[in-house]
């Protein structure tokens, strides 16, 4: 009996350590991503001005979803579905090239819901993204729904 006690406490301690270890790599590439981001030059409100049309955008394009944030991939007429936890990672992964008017980003609102589920699942997204991008001094461009 004793050594199954002293067992299940050196796995507590093992699966503790692990999960510490686990936050603190997370943290870091927040940190490493957020850093990355704001290498970035500030946001020239001259070099999109007239650029607000979705085909014209060059920067990073942003869509709410109820069930995840769209990362629009332009060139290629491609959406990618990220969680909303994982934009900063996301922007940090894109070339600098990917920046041409410095650190701002368009994000499009979303269609009208169809339930109060989705308005709910939206506005929880719209809110993270909003403070993700804050925190990584990201300037937003809101484009309303088409």
């Amino acid at each position: 009996m004793r050594h199954l006690c002293l067992l299940l406490c050196a796995i507590a301690t093992i699966s503790l350590a692990a999960c510490s270890r686990s936050q603190q790599a997370s943290a870091s590439s927040e940190s490493e991503a957020t850093s990355r981001i704001e290498s970035i030059p500030a946001a020239d409100q001259a070099k999109y001005r007239d650029a607000r049309k979705i085909k014209n955008w060059q920067n990073p394009y942003l869509v709410i979803r109820a069930d995840s944030i769209g990362l629009m991939d332009l060139a290629n007429y491609e959406e990618h579905h990220i969680k909303p936890a994982e934009v900063a990672q996301a922007l940090a992964k894109l070339p600098t090239s990917s920046w041409p008017y410095g650190r701002v980003v368009a994000v499009e609102e979303p269609k009208r819901p169809a339930s109060q589920v989705e308005v709910d699942a939206i506005r929880k997204n719209r809110a993270i993204l909003a403070g993700t991008l804050e925190s990584m001094h990201v300037q937003i461009d809101w484009i309303p729904a088409p």
